[in-house]
Protein backbone atom coordinates (compact mmCIF):
# COMPACT_ATOMS: atom_id res chain seq x y z
CA UNK A 1 0.00 0.00 0.00
CA UNK A 2 1.39 3.34 -0.98
CA UNK A 3 0.24 6.88 -0.76
CA UNK A 4 -0.36 8.48 -4.10
CA UNK A 5 2.55 10.56 -5.27
CA UNK A 6 3.09 12.84 -8.23
CA UNK A 7 1.03 11.56 -11.14
CA UNK A 8 -0.05 12.70 -14.56
CA UNK A 9 -3.76 13.05 -13.76
CA UNK A 10 -4.88 12.83 -17.39
CA UNK A 11 -3.12 9.46 -17.65
CA UNK A 12 -4.93 8.23 -14.53
CA UNK A 13 -8.21 9.36 -16.06
CA UNK A 14 -7.42 7.61 -19.35
CA UNK A 15 -6.47 4.47 -17.42
CA UNK A 16 -9.64 4.71 -15.36
CA UNK A 17 -11.83 5.06 -18.45
CA UNK A 18 -10.12 1.99 -19.89
CA UNK A 19 -10.60 -0.10 -16.74
CA UNK A 20 -14.23 0.97 -16.50
CA UNK A 21 -14.63 -0.06 -20.13
CA UNK A 22 -13.08 -3.45 -19.39
CA UNK A 23 -15.51 -4.11 -16.55
CA UNK A 24 -18.45 -2.93 -18.63
CA UNK A 25 -17.84 -5.07 -21.71
CA UNK A 26 -16.70 -8.17 -19.78
CA UNK A 27 -19.85 -8.53 -17.67
CA UNK A 28 -23.11 -8.32 -19.64
CA UNK A 29 -26.15 -9.77 -17.94
CA UNK A 30 -26.78 -12.06 -20.89
CA UNK A 31 -24.09 -12.72 -23.50
CA UNK A 32 -26.73 -13.44 -26.15
CA UNK A 33 -28.26 -10.00 -25.60
CA UNK A 34 -25.50 -7.42 -26.05
CA UNK A 35 -25.41 -4.20 -28.07
CA UNK A 36 -22.96 -4.74 -30.96
CA UNK A 37 -20.60 -1.87 -30.00
CA UNK A 38 -20.06 -3.68 -26.68
CA UNK A 39 -18.81 -6.83 -28.41
CA UNK A 40 -15.49 -7.42 -30.13
CA UNK A 41 -15.52 -7.52 -33.91
CA UNK A 42 -16.09 -11.18 -34.90
CA UNK A 43 -12.89 -11.14 -36.97
CA UNK A 44 -11.67 -8.35 -39.30
CA UNK A 45 -12.63 -4.79 -38.42
CA UNK A 46 -13.16 -3.15 -35.07
CA UNK A 47 -15.75 -1.94 -32.58
CA UNK A 48 -15.32 0.41 -29.58
CA UNK A 49 -14.74 -2.71 -27.45
CA UNK A 50 -11.59 -3.40 -29.47
CA UNK A 51 -10.10 -0.13 -28.17
CA UNK A 52 -9.85 -1.34 -24.60
CA UNK A 53 -6.95 -3.80 -24.49
CA UNK A 54 -4.57 -1.86 -26.77
CA UNK A 55 -5.42 1.29 -24.83
CA UNK A 56 -4.30 -0.41 -21.61
CA UNK A 57 -1.04 -1.64 -23.16
CA UNK A 58 -0.44 1.85 -24.57
CA UNK A 59 -1.03 3.32 -21.09
CA UNK A 60 1.46 0.82 -19.65
CA UNK A 61 4.05 2.22 -22.05
CA UNK A 62 3.33 5.85 -21.16
CA UNK A 63 3.59 5.05 -17.46
CA UNK A 64 6.87 3.18 -18.03
CA UNK A 65 8.44 6.20 -19.69
CA UNK A 66 7.37 8.52 -16.89
CA UNK A 67 8.28 6.21 -13.98
CA UNK A 68 11.51 4.71 -15.34
CA UNK A 69 12.97 8.06 -16.28
CA UNK A 70 11.97 9.51 -12.93
CA UNK A 71 13.82 6.68 -11.19
CA UNK A 72 16.88 7.12 -13.39
CA UNK A 73 16.88 10.88 -12.69
CA UNK A 74 16.90 10.24 -8.96
CA UNK A 75 19.85 7.87 -9.25
CA UNK A 76 18.44 4.36 -9.54
CA UNK A 77 20.66 2.03 -11.55
CA UNK A 78 19.43 0.06 -14.52
CA UNK A 79 20.11 -3.16 -12.62
CA UNK A 80 17.71 -1.98 -9.91
CA UNK A 81 15.12 -1.21 -12.56
CA UNK A 82 15.62 -4.63 -14.18
CA UNK A 83 15.07 -6.29 -10.80
CA UNK A 84 11.84 -4.32 -10.39
CA UNK A 85 10.74 -5.27 -13.92
CA UNK A 86 11.31 -8.99 -13.32
CA UNK A 87 9.46 -8.91 -10.01
CA UNK A 88 6.52 -7.00 -11.46
CA UNK A 89 6.36 -9.23 -14.53
CA UNK A 90 6.20 -12.38 -12.43
CA UNK A 91 3.55 -10.96 -10.10
CA UNK A 92 1.26 -9.77 -12.92
CA UNK A 93 1.67 -13.07 -14.78
CA UNK A 94 0.97 -15.01 -11.58
CA UNK A 95 -2.19 -13.02 -10.90
CA UNK A 96 -3.36 -13.79 -14.42
CA UNK A 97 -2.72 -17.49 -13.95
CA UNK A 98 -4.45 -17.45 -10.56
CA UNK A 99 -7.57 -15.93 -12.13
CA UNK A 100 -7.46 -18.60 -14.83
CA UNK A 101 -7.15 -21.41 -12.29
CA UNK A 102 -9.82 -20.28 -9.81
CA UNK A 103 -11.70 -22.11 -8.39
CA UNK A 104 -10.86 -25.67 -9.45
CA UNK A 105 -7.10 -25.28 -10.12
CA UNK A 106 -7.08 -27.76 -13.00
CA UNK A 107 -3.56 -27.30 -14.30
CA UNK A 108 -3.91 -29.91 -17.03
CA UNK A 109 -6.18 -27.75 -19.21
CA UNK A 110 -5.77 -24.24 -17.78
CA UNK A 111 -5.59 -21.43 -20.30
CA UNK A 112 -2.02 -20.11 -20.19
CA UNK A 113 -2.40 -16.93 -22.26
CA UNK A 114 -4.65 -14.16 -20.99
CA UNK A 115 -5.04 -10.42 -20.54
CA UNK A 116 -2.76 -10.03 -17.53
CA UNK A 117 -0.31 -12.58 -18.91
CA UNK A 118 0.01 -10.57 -22.11
CA UNK A 119 0.41 -7.35 -20.16
CA UNK A 120 3.21 -8.97 -18.14
CA UNK A 121 5.07 -10.33 -21.19
CA UNK A 122 4.72 -7.09 -23.17
CA UNK A 123 5.82 -5.03 -20.19
CA UNK A 124 8.89 -7.24 -19.74
CA UNK A 125 10.14 -7.09 -23.32
CA UNK A 126 9.28 -3.42 -23.80
CA UNK A 127 11.23 -2.70 -20.60
CA UNK A 128 14.28 -4.48 -21.98
CA UNK A 129 14.10 -2.45 -25.19
CA UNK A 130 13.62 0.81 -23.31
CA UNK A 131 16.37 0.25 -20.75
CA UNK A 132 19.01 -1.04 -23.18
CA UNK A 133 18.46 1.09 -26.28
CA UNK A 134 18.54 4.74 -27.25
CA UNK A 135 15.34 6.14 -28.71
CA UNK A 136 16.35 5.67 -32.35
CA UNK A 137 17.03 1.99 -31.72
CA UNK A 138 13.77 1.71 -29.78
CA UNK A 139 11.96 3.03 -32.86
CA UNK A 140 13.90 0.53 -34.97
CA UNK A 141 12.84 -2.35 -32.74
CA UNK A 142 9.21 -1.23 -32.89
CA UNK A 143 9.24 -1.11 -36.68
CA UNK A 144 11.00 -4.48 -36.76
CA UNK A 145 8.34 -6.10 -34.55
CA UNK A 146 5.55 -4.81 -36.77
CA UNK A 147 7.26 -5.69 -40.05
CA UNK A 148 8.52 -9.15 -39.06
CA UNK A 149 5.08 -10.10 -37.74
CA UNK A 150 3.49 -8.92 -40.99
CA UNK A 151 5.99 -10.95 -43.02
CA UNK A 152 5.53 -14.06 -40.91
CA UNK A 153 1.75 -14.21 -41.04
CA UNK A 154 1.64 -13.36 -44.75
CA UNK A 155 4.52 -15.40 -46.14
CA UNK A 156 5.20 -18.39 -43.88
CA UNK A 157 3.20 -21.42 -45.14
CA UNK A 158 1.00 -23.24 -42.66
CA UNK A 159 0.90 -27.02 -43.18
CA UNK A 160 -2.32 -27.98 -44.90
CA UNK A 161 -3.38 -24.37 -45.48
CA UNK A 162 -0.57 -22.50 -47.24
CA UNK A 163 0.78 -19.00 -46.69
CA UNK A 164 -1.11 -15.79 -46.06
CA UNK A 165 -4.30 -17.28 -44.59
CA UNK A 166 -5.87 -14.71 -42.29
CA UNK A 167 -9.06 -16.57 -41.40
CA UNK A 168 -9.65 -18.08 -37.92
CA UNK A 169 -8.56 -21.52 -39.08
CA UNK A 170 -5.33 -21.82 -41.04
CA UNK A 171 -3.39 -18.71 -40.04
CA UNK A 172 0.11 -18.96 -38.60
CA UNK A 173 -0.96 -17.58 -35.20
CA UNK A 174 -3.56 -20.34 -34.86
CA UNK A 175 -1.08 -22.99 -36.01
CA UNK A 176 1.58 -22.10 -33.43
CA UNK A 177 -0.88 -21.71 -30.56
CA UNK A 178 -2.72 -24.93 -31.36
CA UNK A 179 0.57 -26.87 -31.35
CA UNK A 180 2.68 -25.14 -28.70
CA UNK A 181 -0.20 -24.43 -26.32
CA UNK A 182 -2.34 -27.46 -27.14
CA UNK A 183 -5.11 -27.79 -24.56
CA UNK A 184 -4.20 -24.49 -22.92
CA UNK A 185 -5.90 -21.93 -25.16
CA UNK A 186 -9.16 -19.99 -24.87
CA UNK A 187 -12.12 -22.34 -25.22
CA UNK A 188 -14.32 -19.60 -26.75
CA UNK A 189 -11.82 -18.73 -29.50
CA UNK A 190 -13.04 -18.36 -33.11
CA UNK A 191 -11.16 -21.56 -34.02
CA UNK A 192 -10.13 -24.55 -31.85
CA UNK A 193 -6.61 -24.07 -30.55
CA UNK A 194 -6.48 -20.36 -31.38
CA UNK A 195 -5.89 -17.78 -28.66
CA UNK A 196 -6.28 -13.99 -29.06
CA UNK A 197 -3.49 -13.51 -26.51
CA UNK A 198 -1.28 -16.22 -27.98
CA UNK A 199 2.42 -16.46 -28.67
CA UNK A 200 3.14 -14.92 -32.07
CA UNK A 201 0.61 -12.09 -31.84
CA UNK A 202 2.45 -10.83 -28.77
CA UNK A 203 5.07 -9.28 -31.09
CA UNK A 204 2.89 -6.41 -32.36
CA UNK A 205 1.36 -6.09 -28.88
CA UNK A 206 4.86 -5.24 -27.61
CA UNK A 207 4.95 -2.55 -30.31
CA UNK A 208 1.73 -1.14 -28.82
CA UNK A 209 3.55 -0.68 -25.49
CA UNK A 210 6.46 0.95 -27.35
CA UNK A 211 4.08 3.49 -28.90
CA UNK A 212 3.08 4.35 -25.35
CA UNK A 213 6.72 4.76 -24.33
CA UNK A 214 7.34 7.20 -27.18
CA UNK A 215 4.25 9.12 -26.08
CA UNK A 216 5.53 9.28 -22.51
CA UNK A 217 8.86 10.60 -23.79
CA UNK A 218 6.99 13.29 -25.72
CA UNK A 219 5.02 14.31 -22.62
CA UNK A 220 8.25 14.44 -20.58
CA UNK A 221 9.92 16.76 -23.09
CA UNK A 222 10.45 20.45 -22.23
CA UNK A 223 7.82 21.57 -24.76
CA UNK A 224 4.87 23.59 -23.46
CA UNK A 225 1.41 22.10 -22.97
CA UNK A 226 0.05 23.33 -26.29
CA UNK A 227 2.95 21.86 -28.29
CA UNK A 228 2.52 18.56 -26.48
CA UNK A 229 -1.22 18.26 -27.03
CA UNK A 230 -0.86 19.33 -30.65
CA UNK A 231 1.75 16.64 -31.18
CA UNK A 232 -0.50 14.02 -29.57
CA UNK A 233 -3.34 14.93 -31.90
CA UNK A 234 -1.14 15.06 -35.01
CA UNK A 235 0.57 11.72 -34.35
CA UNK A 236 -2.78 10.21 -33.44
CA UNK A 237 -4.33 11.25 -36.73
CA UNK A 238 -1.27 9.93 -38.58
CA UNK A 239 -1.68 6.58 -36.84
CA UNK A 240 -5.35 6.38 -37.83
CA UNK A 241 -4.63 7.31 -41.42
CA UNK A 242 -1.68 4.93 -41.72
CA UNK A 243 -3.70 2.07 -40.23
CA UNK A 244 -6.58 2.74 -42.62
CA UNK A 245 -4.27 2.91 -45.65
CA UNK A 246 -2.34 -0.24 -44.78
CA UNK A 247 -5.44 -2.31 -43.99
CA UNK A 248 -5.84 -2.83 -47.73
CA UNK A 249 -2.84 -5.16 -47.48
CA UNK A 250 -3.28 -6.37 -43.90
CA UNK A 251 -6.72 -6.12 -42.24
CA UNK A 252 -7.23 -4.48 -38.87
CA UNK A 253 -7.87 -7.48 -36.63
CA UNK A 254 -7.86 -7.60 -32.84
CA UNK A 255 -7.78 -11.41 -32.58
CA UNK A 256 -4.61 -11.55 -34.68
CA UNK A 257 -3.39 -8.21 -33.28
CA UNK A 258 -2.26 -7.35 -36.79
CA UNK A 259 0.39 -4.69 -37.32
CA UNK A 260 -2.30 -2.42 -38.77
CA UNK A 261 -4.39 -2.95 -35.64
CA UNK A 262 -1.41 -1.95 -33.48
CA UNK A 263 -0.82 1.21 -35.53
CA UNK A 264 -4.48 2.19 -35.80
CA UNK A 265 -5.20 1.67 -32.11
CA UNK A 266 -2.05 3.59 -31.12
CA UNK A 267 -3.45 6.47 -33.16
CA UNK A 268 -6.80 6.17 -31.42
CA UNK A 269 -5.09 6.02 -28.00
CA UNK A 270 -3.07 9.14 -28.79
CA UNK A 271 -6.24 11.05 -29.62
CA UNK A 272 -8.01 9.86 -26.46
CA UNK A 273 -5.01 10.81 -24.32
CA UNK A 274 -4.77 14.16 -26.10
CA UNK A 275 -8.40 14.90 -25.21
CA UNK A 276 -7.82 13.98 -21.57
CA UNK A 277 -4.63 16.07 -21.52
CA UNK A 278 -6.44 19.05 -23.07
CA UNK A 279 -9.44 19.01 -20.75
CA UNK A 280 -7.59 18.16 -17.53
CA UNK A 281 -4.01 19.42 -17.70
CA UNK A 282 -4.55 22.45 -19.91
CA UNK A 283 -8.13 23.60 -19.29
CA UNK A 284 -8.39 22.28 -15.74
CA UNK A 285 -11.78 20.60 -16.17
CA UNK A 286 -11.34 17.90 -13.53
CA UNK A 287 -14.62 17.44 -11.67
CA UNK A 288 -16.14 15.11 -14.28
CA UNK A 289 -13.09 12.86 -14.14
CA UNK A 290 -13.08 11.93 -10.45
CA UNK A 291 -14.63 8.44 -10.89
CA UNK A 292 -12.02 7.62 -13.52
CA UNK A 293 -9.18 8.97 -11.39
CA UNK A 294 -10.36 6.59 -8.67
CA UNK A 295 -10.39 3.60 -11.02
CA UNK A 296 -7.10 4.60 -12.63
CA UNK A 297 -5.29 4.90 -9.31
CA UNK A 298 -5.94 1.23 -8.46
CA UNK A 299 -6.29 -0.20 -11.96
CA UNK A 300 -4.86 -3.71 -11.55
CA UNK A 301 -6.71 -4.19 -8.27
CA UNK A 302 -10.03 -3.10 -9.78
CA UNK A 303 -9.58 -5.32 -12.81
CA UNK A 304 -8.31 -8.34 -10.89
CA UNK A 305 -10.91 -8.35 -8.13
CA UNK A 306 -13.83 -7.55 -10.44
CA UNK A 307 -12.74 -10.40 -12.73
CA UNK A 308 -12.44 -12.81 -9.78
CA UNK A 309 -15.89 -12.03 -8.38
CA UNK A 310 -17.44 -12.14 -11.85
CA UNK A 311 -15.96 -15.59 -12.38
CA UNK A 312 -17.32 -16.83 -9.06
CA UNK A 313 -20.83 -15.70 -9.99
CA UNK A 314 -20.87 -18.09 -12.95
CA UNK A 315 -19.67 -21.01 -10.80
CA UNK A 316 -21.70 -20.68 -7.59
CA UNK A 317 -25.22 -22.17 -7.67
CA UNK A 318 -28.09 -20.74 -5.65
CA UNK A 319 -31.76 -21.66 -5.19
CA UNK A 320 -34.19 -19.69 -7.33
CA UNK A 321 -37.70 -18.68 -6.20
CA UNK A 322 -39.18 -21.72 -7.92
CA UNK A 323 -36.80 -24.04 -6.08
CA UNK A 324 -34.54 -24.70 -9.07
CA UNK A 325 -30.77 -24.39 -8.92
CA UNK A 326 -29.32 -21.59 -11.06
CA UNK A 327 -26.00 -19.80 -11.32
CA UNK A 328 -25.63 -16.81 -9.02
CA UNK A 329 -25.21 -14.47 -12.00
CA UNK A 330 -28.32 -15.88 -13.67
CA UNK A 331 -30.27 -15.40 -10.44
CA UNK A 332 -29.15 -11.77 -10.06
CA UNK A 333 -29.74 -10.86 -13.69
CA UNK A 334 -33.14 -12.52 -14.02
CA UNK A 335 -34.56 -11.29 -10.71
CA UNK A 336 -32.92 -7.89 -10.34
CA UNK A 337 -32.74 -6.65 -13.93
CA UNK A 338 -34.52 -8.77 -16.56
CA UNK A 339 -37.65 -8.96 -14.38
CA UNK A 340 -38.39 -5.27 -14.95
CA UNK A 341 -36.03 -4.07 -17.71
CA UNK A 342 -36.48 -7.12 -19.90
CA UNK A 343 -34.23 -9.93 -21.05
CA UNK A 344 -32.89 -7.77 -23.85
CA UNK A 345 -29.89 -5.61 -24.70
CA UNK A 346 -31.01 -2.84 -22.37
CA UNK A 347 -31.53 -5.13 -19.40
CA UNK A 348 -28.26 -6.90 -20.16
CA UNK A 349 -26.44 -3.55 -20.13
CA UNK A 350 -27.89 -2.48 -16.79
CA UNK A 351 -26.23 -5.45 -15.10
CA UNK A 352 -22.58 -4.40 -15.82
CA UNK A 353 -23.44 -0.76 -15.12
CA UNK A 354 -24.59 -1.75 -11.63
CA UNK A 355 -21.52 -3.96 -11.23
CA UNK A 356 -19.34 -1.03 -12.27
CA UNK A 357 -20.98 1.26 -9.71
CA UNK A 358 -20.35 -1.29 -6.96
CA UNK A 359 -16.66 -1.42 -7.80
CA UNK A 360 -16.48 2.34 -8.01
CA UNK A 361 -17.82 2.47 -4.47
CA UNK A 362 -15.24 -0.02 -3.23
CA UNK A 363 -12.37 1.73 -5.01
CA UNK A 364 -13.59 5.09 -3.65
CA UNK A 365 -13.18 3.80 -0.09
CA UNK A 366 -9.55 2.89 -0.83
CA UNK A 367 -8.95 6.18 -2.60
CA UNK A 368 -10.23 8.26 0.28
CA UNK A 369 -8.04 6.32 2.68
CA UNK A 370 -5.04 6.99 0.41
CA UNK A 371 -4.58 3.26 -0.18
CA UNK A 372 -3.05 2.51 -3.55
CA UNK A 373 -1.96 -1.04 -4.32
CA UNK A 374 1.27 -1.06 -6.30
CA UNK A 375 3.01 -4.07 -7.77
Amino acid sequence: MNKQSDRLISLDVFRGITIAGMILVNNPGNWSKVYKPLLHAPWHGWTPTDFIFPFFLFIVGVAMSLSFNKRIDRGDSRSQLFAKVVKRTLIIFAIGMFLALVPFFKFKDVRIPGVLQRIAVCYFFASIIMLTCKQKLQIGWTIFLLVIYWILIKLVPVPGHGAGVLEPLGNLVWYLDSHLLAGHTWKFAPAPGFDPEGILSTLPAIATVMFGIFTGDWIRSPRDHYEKVTGLFVFGILGLVLGEVLKGWLPINKNLWTSTYSIFMAGMALIFLAMCYWFIDIKGYKKWSQPFIIFGSNAILAYGLSSLIAKLTVIINVTNFDGSKVLLKTYMFQNWFASWAGNNEFGSLLYPIAYLVIWLGLMTILYRKNIFIKI
